[in-house]
């Protein structure tokens, strides 16, 4: 029987990284600390390239992530920690463990239901002192850490009974935002935004949105539609800050009706 090529591959590239370890004096000079800038970065290439659909970007993006994946585990072998094939067991026994659904006598039928059962046995198996929340990364961006938690309360019930109730926070906190404006206290004024954008997301979350992805719609439309502005500007020998706002304005709405 023919072996897979999966696992040839993979046997390769841990073989790669055996070499580069031991011969290329940057790679043997990495360490977790010095890798992990570089893997956020690599994480965000790829989100790059699925914003994009573009398949061979994702194809080599997954590629870099992989070999981070493969050096990190390369690193915990040479202290003795754990290696790769400790690594994909654990994840292996943990895959099993928190779908007994599938592997088990549990049934969920629907999306949400996995997920709480996930949340749940989470919980059970660390034995978490921090709690429900507790496994939410520090590091995260406060965008996807706000949806995370969002979504982590949501699993064990905290949460609006109806979607639609959402949006009396929402304005309740604008109302806020409001008053602290008048009141001219900043460091209030920051903390009622803040309650603000959190309202926001958790609305984003109860009607299937994800924030992340609709704020970069709108940030790339933004950049699209001011992008042309100047460039309309420049054909008639201009910059926009030659301009006024009136005339900005017709030039915005000129790029809006060119999409």
């Amino acid at each position: 029987m023919e072996k897979d090529e999966r696992l040839i591959a993979t046997e390769r590239l841990l073989e790669v990284m055996n070499t580069l370890r031991e011969k290329c004096p940057w790679d043997r000079e990495q360490t977790f600390d010095s890798l992990r800038n570089n893997t956020i970065e690599e994480t965000y290439e790829l989100v790059d390239a699925i914003l994009d659909h573009n398949m061979e970007g994702i194809k080599e993006e997954i590629g870099d992530l992989l070999l981070h994946v493969v050096f990190y585990a390369k690193m915990g072998e040479e202290q003795g920690a754990f290696d790769y094939a400790s690594m994909v067991n654990a994840l292996c026994d943990k895959l099993i463990y928190r779908h007994p659904h599938v592997y088990g006598d549990i049934h969920a039928s629907t999306p949400k239901e996995v997920l709480e059962n996930w949340e749940t046995l989470k919980l059970r198996k660390k034995k978490r002192k921090s709690g429900t929340l507790g496994g939410v990364p520090r590091s995260l961006p406060a965008m996807v850490k706000a949806f995370r938690v969002g979504e982590k309360a949501a699993s064990v019930g905290f949460d609006w009974e109806k979607r639609e109730d959402v949006w009396a926070k929402v304005k309740e906190e604008i109302a806020e935002v409001d008053a602290e404006i008048a009141a001219r206290d900043h460091d209030k004024l920051e903390g009622e935004f803040g309650d603000l954008f959190f309202a926001m997301i958790n609305a984003c979350r109860l009607y299937g949105v994800d924030p992340e992805a609709a704020l970069e719609r709108t940030n790339q439309k933004f950049i699209r539609r001011f992008t042309s502005m100047e460039e309309a500007a420049s054909a008639e020998g201009k910059m926009l800050h030659d301009l006024t706002l009136d005339q900005m304005e017709n030039l915005w709405q000129a790029a809006k009706q060119d999409e």
